[in-house]
């Protein structure tokens, strides 16, 4: 009888052992802000593993937080995470260089392609054109989405892509939400003008001498991808199915947004509370920028020529579909 017990033991231990080990883990890399909206609803509501299931797989889904693009670029070619978000530009960057390599980045899904606006507190101003030589444009990074689209419109405007780079400064979003607000009466050389993006947009605009002189969709002609998820060629490889798995989990993470944004705010307000924007205000934030996300890339193309023409690449991409993992060639991308 005990024999027999144990024979059962070790059958049902046996059949056990291979479904276990076939399980993925999946790590995707996050930072912090309303671009990652969509993947705090994927986390909440388990959708990659919903869709994985869907696929025949079995995955273990992870969110480590990430913190800048050196962490980003570091884990992602050592195989510490699975997949990544990148800005369009970086993503270019980042397939030129790693070009013909197991570690060649492409991009598998769009994340958000969030509208950014060049506020000015001038009253004379109203685009690009108006920037003064005094005036100081405030962006995040130098390496920010915000910067490329300053160089492309200035490029267009100017005939000189680096025409207002002299002028340039970095600051924290909220630090160049408290320059703006100084109004007209700032001292010389203070910041007069703040590449935006939301909520700190909306929170800049409370300020009646704030108003926008340039929209991110004038200078890309349309819709430009804010964040991009990437992974490897080498982890697209090995797991085919993921890319399609994750595009689909990141459109019904859009469609709650767009459905309901209310909900998608008490959503992000769990995730990333705030002492500035009540879930009212962010619900409001929400409702504007509600059709801005979803799995395709926008932009891609137009970001890739200027960069090519400029020395940002040595060799451009013919298409954005050179770029994209399989599952993304039939979506709505540019």
């Amino acid at each position: 009888m005990l024999l027999r017990c144990f024979s059962a033991l070790v059958l049902m231990i046996a059949t056990l052992v291979p479904a276990l080990a076939q399980q993925r883990q999946v790590k995707i890399g996050i930072g912090y802000g309303l671009a990652f909206l969509p993947l705090y609803i994927c986390e909440d509501f388990k959708l990659i593993g919903k869709y994985a299931r869907q696929a025949g797989l079995d995955v273990k889904v992870s969110f480590p937080r990430l913190m800048g693009a050196a962490q980003v670029q570091s884990m992602l070619s050592s195989g510490a995470i699975d997949m990544a978000p990148f800005g369009t530009a970086p993503l270019l960057a980042a397939w030129e260089k790693t070009k013909d390599t197991p570690q060649q980045i492409f991009a598998v899904s769009g994340i958000t392609s969030l509208p950014l606006e060049l506020l000015s507190n001038q009253p004379d101003e109203h685009s690009i054109a108006d920037l003064k030589p005094s005036d100081r444009i405030a962006v995040p990074t130098l390496t920010s989405p915000q910067t490329q689209l300053l160089e492309l419109q200035s490029e267009r405007i100017f005939g000189r892509y680096d025409r207002l780079r002299s002028q340039v400064v970095v600051l924290s979003h909220a630090e160049a939400v408290d320059a703006l607000g100084e109004g007209a009466s700032a001292k010389e050389g203070a910041v007069t003008a703040y590449f935006s993006s939301p909520p700190y947009t909306e929170l800049a605009l409370r300020d009646p001498n704030v108003h926008p002189i340039l929209k991110s969709s004038d200078a890309i002609g349309g819709k430009f991808s804010f964040l991009v998820m990437v992974a490897t060629k080498s982890y697209i490889e090995r797991e085919p199915q993921m890319p399609e798995v994750v595009d689909e989990a990141m459109e019904e993470a859009a469609r709650l947004i767009h459905d309901d944004p209310r909900r998608a705010a008490q959503i992000y307000l769990t995730h990333e509370p705030s002492g500035t924007l009540n879930g009212a205000a962010m619900d409001g934030v929400i409702g504007d920028v509600k059709d801005a996300f979803g799995s395709a890339v926008y932009g891609v193309q137009t970001m890739a020529d200027f960069m090519g023409r400029h020395g940002q690449l040595k060799a451009p991409p013919r298409s954005w579909q050179d770029i994209v993992a399989p599952a993304l060639l039939k979506s709505s991308s540019s």
